[in-house]
């Protein structure tokens, strides 16, 4: 053997006995933490054999330290420690069981409230807001535009009154709750910060999530209001004034979960996510924020789809690449800023018309590719929501499979324990190799807000699914019930929920007194100090509180801003 190949060798044999100590050390770091965590969970964690199961599993487990290869602390790591592929928190499930929440809200907020009521009294853990569109589009009730929508999709909110009842006996210092809300989404946060303020909960106890996420619309959901670059103003200024003073509540839920129900891959659904993400982190930053005053409570909403073992990587991949991003490239130093927290909805994308039973196998599969990815949160969709909203016994059943998975199937039992999977690891490579060529591409195009007004986003989507399309009609790929193992003349008879048409009646009632009782004059001068403060530089929060304390319209608050801001036409994409 000459002289430098023995030279290599010793070298090489260095290095690996200071990797190994790395190793050693990392483990007993980690090991002191989950022994110290804040929150445990009180059960046994055996096998269905009764076999005592480790809370972590790494490569020693099966065949002693020679087995941890240089790249594992690099790629896959501790729970709780950089770069989070194995999750954010050190003890995961072993700690806290995912939020379970299902997306709820229809008719008027009495109906409403007494859904959220049965969910909670059925084991929920936290609630999630479905508005109907014209919440959703900014406009009120008694709208020409509202006709037929209203109370459809989700619950009709057009004043404080509204949101007062819809959380009349829920109390907001307890119970976390998401807000699926984008374009008028100050406002909406406005009016829950007041019903806060009438229960007297401090806004620093509130706990939850808006959507928040105007670019997702622009690419994917078409619910627009305004331009983008004032859209943005306004979600920064949410973010400021969260970070002062509702530290708990994540500001914007960043969403792939609508990008890919437009159609888009695993991967366009994680690059594409992380880009809008990206964008939101140096739009605070240009604003002149901190990055680490308010990145901590960004967090993410993810889609999760049919293949199973993908979708588990796709989450694993979005938290290195996030970590690294925000570390590397933003200067992010607080822990807090390097977690990707998300929220996890099953596809409603793969729901079908066709016996919709088989929607709640595939969604007990999705959910439970949620949690092997190392969701904080998860909703998962019920059998008949293709055909209309969710009925009372459809949404129990869904409930049930989180209920499930959390109680019987053992996955809880141990942290992250697909880790070290040779395929789960290759494609948890794969992913985040194809999202960076989307980030070195979306930025040679000048960015996200170019790649919007230029319809990028909208074109890769649009093609994606025609491909997808296509694999369908040439049955390459298959639907179970769909284009094989179809049922001819197949009657459907799972019971159907109906919005009766008193509902807008009733709405538009509702909302016609609170006019006539309300100080319209106070209501006027609100409004008018709003406009003149978004013609300023000013955050626009405190003056959207006076709007909404004497009960402004949401129609009228969003009047006010259109007029300053515009509206937003999209332009012809080809």
């Amino acid at each position: 053997m000459d002289k430098d190949t023995v030279m290599n060798s010793q070298a090489k044999d260095t290095a690996d006995s200071e990797h190994k100590k790395d190793f050693k050390k990392a483990m007993a770091e980690w090991q002191e933490k989950f022994a110290n965590a804040k929150f445990k969970v009180d059960r046994k964690f055996t096998t269905g054999s009764m076999e005592e199961v480790n809370p972590l599993y790494t490569p020693v487990d099966t065949g002693g330290i020679e087995d941890v290869g240089p790249e594992y602390m690099n790629k896959i790591g501790f729970p709780g420690e950089y770069p989070y592929t194995r999750g954010v928190q050190t003890n995961v499930y072993r700690g806290k069981i995912w939020t379970m929440r299902q997306f709820s809200g229809f008719a008027t907020p009495k109906e409403t409230n007494e859904r959220y009521h049965y969910l909670l009294k059925n084991g929920q853990t936290g609630l999630s807001v479905a508005f109907d569109l014209p919440t959703l589009m900014g406009y009120d009730s008694d709208s020409p535009r509202s006709k037929g929508e209203i109370g459809v999709c989700g619950v009709a909110v057009d004043t404080l009154q509204d949101m007062e009842i819809i959380f009349d006996g829920i109390p907001l210092d307890k119970i976390s709750t998401s807000m699926t809300i984008n374009a008028p989404s100050s406002i909406l946060l406005a009016m829950y910060c007041v019903v806060a303020e009438k229960q007297n909960v401090p806004l620093e106890k509130i706990t939850g999530t808006l959507q928040n996420d105007i670019l997702k619309e622009y690419i994917a959901q078409k619910e627009w209001i305004y331009p983008p670059e004032p859209s943005i103003r306004l979600i920064t200024d949410i973010m400021e004034f969260c970070a002062q003073n509702i530290p708990r509540y994540n500001t914007i839920s960043i969403s792939g979960y609508h990008i890919r129900e437009a159609g888009a891959t695993a991967a366009q659904e994680l690059a594409f996510t992380l880009a809008d993400g990206f964008c939101y982190v140096e739009s605070g930053i240009a604003a002149g924020l901190d990055v680490d005053e308010f990145a901590p409570r960004l967090s993410f909403f993810f889609n999760s789809h049919l293949d199973f073992f993908e979708e588990i990587a796709k989450y694993r991949a979005a938290r290195r690449i996030w970590a690294k991003r925000m570390k590397e490239k933003y200067g992010a130093k607080k822990k807090q800023s390097l977690l990707m927290r998300f929220h996890t909805q099953t596809a409603g994308c793969t729901l079908t018309a066709q016996q919709p039973e088989n929607n709640i196998i595939r969604t007990a599969y999705q959910a439970l590719s949620g949690v092997l990815g190392g969701t904080q949160s998860l909703h998962t969709n019920s059998m008949d929501e293709t055909l209309a909203l969710p009925s009372e016994k459809a949404v129990t059943i869904a409930l049930r499979t989180q209920q499930l998975i959390s109680e019987e199937t053992g996955v809880v039992n141990t942290i992250d324990p697909l880790a070290g999977s040779y395929f789960v690891e290759a494609l948890t490579d794969r992913l985040e190799q194809q999202a960076e060529a989307y980030f070195d591409e979306i930025e040679k195009r000048g960015g996200v807000l170019k790649c919007i007004e230029e319809g990028f986003f909208q074109r890769e989507l649009a093609d994606s699914a025609y491909r997808y399309q296509q694999e369908l009609d040439k049955n390459e790929r298959i639907i179970v019930g769909v284009n094989k193992y179809v049922h001819e003349n197949e009657e459907i008879e799972i019971p159907i929920l109906e919005i009766d048409e008193k509902v807008a009646i009733n709405q538009v009632a509702s909302l016609n007194k609170v006019k006539e009782n309300r100080d319209n004059d106070k209501v006027s001068r609100s409004l008018e100090d709003l406009r003149k403060v978004i013609q300023t530089n000013e955050n626009h929060m405190p003056a959207l509180l006076e709007c909404v304390r004497c009960y402004a319209t949401e129609g009228e608050i969003v009047d006010i801003m259109r007029s300053v801001f515009g509206e937003y036409n999209e332009p012809p994409i080809i």
